[in-house]
């Protein structure tokens, strides 16, 4: 009987030995790892504001950005390029008019933030071994139920974020 037990246990170790050393399912040794983040950070509304801003025209709409504690100590630096580790958010609701505020002033003067928008969340992840071919950063965006928007609306990011390479792909300035 514990040559059995013995024999069960030295099965599991090495099962698990080729299990850890296995490539990931779908991705071959050699290839490279998806542009995209697939899960929203944990903590994220817990971070340090960046700025705010509001995007007229079709989006309409107003965001905060966010970044993490190493975003944040890059942003207050003005360190280019951002160090590893960091992470910017995005956060986004439509831009709305405040009729109760605007009764009290008299005109059409406050606005605020109403519903969250189609691409409430959004996140850059600087990796720049993972992510090498997308100028360092991983691109996420999430509806405000938590869930990925898929490859095809991420796949604007970087080529937008191109053309602000000297700045590190980033367009948010920090607002101190």
């Amino acid at each position: 009987m514990t040559r059995i037990a013995f024999l069960l246990a030295a099965v599991v170790v090495v099962a698990g030995a080729v299990a850890s050393i296995a490539p990931a399912s779908g991705h071959a040794d050699g290839e490279a790892a998806p542009i995209f983040v697939t899960k929203i950070p944990p903590g994220y509304r817990d971070w340090e504001l960046v700025s705010v801003a509001h995007e007229a025209g079709n989006l309409n709409d107003i965001r905060a950005i966010l970044a993490n504690d190493v975003g944040i100590k890059a942003y207050r630096e003005g360190k280019l390029p951002f160090p590893e580790g960091t992470i910017i958010a995005r956060i986004a609701w439509n831009y709305v008019s405040s009729e109760e505020n605007n009764k009290i002033f008299g005109r059409e003067q406050s606005f605020v933030a109403g519903s969250a928008t189609a691409s409430y969340l959004q996140f850059m992840v600087k990796d720049s071994k993972k992510y090498a071919a997308t100028g360092g950063w991983g691109y996420a965006q999430f509806d405000k139920d938590g869930k990925p928007a898929g490859d095809a609306p991420l796949k604007t990011c970087f080529p937008c974020h191109q053309a602000i390479k000297d700045r590190g792909f980033v367009f948010t300035r920090y607002s101190p």
